[in-house]
């Protein structure tokens, strides 16, 4: 295939979910996790859990950047804005994720804050050379897919010599969420969910490679099959997993091999290695205080770390009790089990985090599965 178009073809979706109902074994049910949130709105949006049979339930994971973010993050950026007077930069998806006091960025910069969305991170770098007289904060946040861009605006910053650019570095990590899935305690009040198998990240894998997940596969006996974002992808994800069940492996195969090997972009790592390190821990929304789960910014570029530049003392918050994120996020439940789905909370007045961004759980059901519901 060589198009976008080929990776949608419905007459090619029909066959392989026709090869699906051969291969699934009487009397056996699948449960499989699509980890990361563009394949929650993949498989929403092209209706690929239609075409499965009854017995293969697809569940959602913690997968979407903006979604694990905890209120207490954005509670320091807000503090960032309002009270210390900086500009604060970033992605247009935290824009509308809920924080302390009603607040939101965008109710922030109602109330006078300087908040302005950029596309990448070197937009920010930009806007500190073109305003020396003012601070410019990076609020970054993501998976191992938006860090190496954040790496690079760390370094052009030190190189440029501004004074003037940190970073509020809230970027997190793949493994840590799958481990926290598979044995994490805190998180037990949700209960648990049998899951079979992973479909593991496409833009992370292309970062980090196929690698880091053969753990998962040979301590926890989980396979997991890395997949591109195209409905054909995830149904030939689904396939290869099936397989793997019934033939009892627990191994990680690659259906993304146009764009991910075993090794990821070690220059891309490298980078990344150079300005970050570990955290000993960070909180997640949904998945509680996880160690060694997120990075933050080496002694060697300390003069970019808006941590240390301000006054930000971490806070954490408590998520609104009625808002079943956390557990939509462990998958233990579906966006339609919670009680405020699509009355009180909507995109237009999301009430948790899976409702803001496109690739939350929330969200993608609202756009392309609350239908269903009805019926």
């Amino acid at each position: 295939m060589k198009y976008i178009d080929e990776f949608r073809d419905g007459e090619v979706a029909q066959t392989i979910a026709e090869a699906i109902r051969r291969e699934v074994q009487p009397g056996r049910r699948y449960h499989f996790m699509e980890f990361c949130g563009g394949h929650t709105h993949a498989i929403s949006r092209y209706g690929v859990s239609d075409l499965l049979p009854d017995s293969v339930k697809m569940i959602h994971g913690p997968g979407c950047p903006v979604c694990v973010l905890p209120i207490g993050r954005v509670d320091q950026a807000i503090r960032l804005a309002l009270e210390q007077g900086v500009t604060l930069c970033t992605y247009g998806d935290c824009l509308r994720v809920p924080a302390s006091d009603g607040l939101s960025l965008l109710k922030a910069k109602a109330k006078g804050g300087d908040i302005r969305m950029v596309y990448s991170s070197a937009d920010a770098v930009t806007l500190a050379q073109k305003n020396p007289d003012k601070q410019v904060v990076f609020f970054a946040i993501g998976f191992e897919t938006t860090t190496p861009p954040t790496a690079v605006a760390i370094k052009q910053a030190a190189a440029l010599g501004l004074k003037n650019f940190s970073v509020l570095c809230c970027h997190v990590l793949t493994p840590s969420a799958i481990s926290s899935i598979l044995e994490s305690p805190e998180v037990r009040q949700w209960g648990t969910v049998p899951l079979d198998g992973f479909i593991g990240p496409a833009h992370v894998s292309t970062i980090i490679g196929s690698r880091p997940y053969e753990f998962f596969a040979e301590e926890y006996r989980k396979p997991v099959v890395i997949a591109g974002f195209e409905p054909l992808d995830v149904m030939q994800a689904i396939r290869m997993l099936i397989r793997q069940v019934n033939e009892g492996r627990a191994e990680v195969e690659n259906e993304f091999s146009r764009a991910v090997d075993r090794n990821g972009n070690l220059k891309a790592q490298q980078l990344v290695g150079e300005v970050f390190e570990m955290r000993k821990q960070f909180e997640w929304r949904g998945l509680r205080v996880l160690p060694y789960s997120a990075l933050r910014i080496r002694s060697q570029f300390a003069e970019f770390d808006a941590e240390k530049r301000f006054p930000l003392d971490y806070v954490p918050v408590p998520d609104n009790k009625a808002c079943e994120c956390g557990a939509i996020l462990r998958g233990v439940k579906r966006p339609q089990d919670c009680k405020l789905f699509g009355t009180v909370c909507t995109p237009e007045n999301p009430m948790g985090s899976c409702m803001v961004s496109s690739e939350g759980a929330c969200a993608a059901h609202y756009t392309y599965g609350r239908y269903k519901d009805v019926a």
